[in-house]
């Protein structure tokens, strides 16, 4: 098996909001995935005395273990009980019912000497390859599928945040993880796995060099740092930001990927 990954923060000013880890039990058998990206807020307005960083780590721990010490839980379980548990850590002195409360993407991956298990929440992208060496592409689209102009205002934005036709990401709430992208794929047909932030997935998402299945190529025989550094070209050489156009210029940007 081989297991790589990387992870950047969008400048190094900020810290990297971004959290990743992938678990082999001792045994040998199954494994486990986990990429969190982290959501920005504006400054001072999260109602959280902690921070970003803070909240990733909580519930990236939580679920790795979970995921490993509860495999009778589903993995919409396992994000419920710790996105609950990592509430608990902080709700008796920040204000977890802020709407930018910290909050983060979730993209999981568990797998067991017969299945594959997946949850993807908000708009990281998981891609499963199978034996064949064709790519899929496990995305939650909400985010996309919502009109530009809801999008283009923070007030507006906020308001389509965690409601009923809006979008979801993993905060306070632990009845987010009922809204998750899940499956369940037998192993056998599974020859390797990539998560990605959506400041990594820029390469296909915004820049358009390539499709997925190029995207994991790249990430096979260069590096998950290599299609980081990739994304920060583009990212420096998109001066009159007609790719870019709003968004921020550099984001934190993780990728992870896993052969079989």
């Amino acid at each position: 098996m081989r297991i790589e990954l990387a992870s950047t923060p969008g400048t190094p000013e900020r810290p990297n909001e971004d959290w990743t880890g992938a678990v082999l039990p001792a045994s040998g058998e199954g494994g486990l995935l986990v990429l969190l990206d982290g959501v920005t807020p504006p400054a001072g307005t999260d109602g959280c005395v902690h921070g970003v960083p803070w909240f990733t780590a909580r519930l990236g721990g939580s679920l790795v273990e979970l995921s490993g010490s509860r495999r009778d839980m589903t993995l919409r379980e396992v994000l419920a009980e710790a996105i609950r548990l990592t509430a608990g850590t902080h709700d008796s002195i920040c204000d977890l019912s802020h709407v930018r409360t910290p909050q983060a993407t979730v993209v999981m991956a568990r797998w067991s000497a017969e299945t594959l298990e997946h949850l993807v929440l908000s708009d990281s992208v998981l891609l499963v390859e199978d034996a064949s060496g064709a790519v899929r592409a496990v995305l939650d689209d909400r985010l996309d599928r919502l009109p530009r102009e809801v999008l283009a205002t923070e007030a507006t934005a906020d308001a389509a945040r965690n409601q009923e036709g809006g979008f979801f990401t993993a905060a306070a709430d632990p009845t987010v993880a009922a809204r998750a992208v899940t499956g369940r794929t037998p192993l056998a047909e599974v020859r390797a796995l990539a998560a990605l932030s959506d400041g990594a997935s820029r390469w296909v998402e915004v820049f358009r060099e390539g499709d997925w299945a190029q995207c994991l190529a790249v990430l096979r025989k260069e590096g998950p740092q290599a299609l980081i550094g990739r994304v920060r070209a583009l990212e420096d050489a998109d001066t009159d930001r007609a790719f870019l156009r709003n968004s921020k210029t550099h984001d934190d940007a993780s990728a992870v990927l896993l052969e079989l």
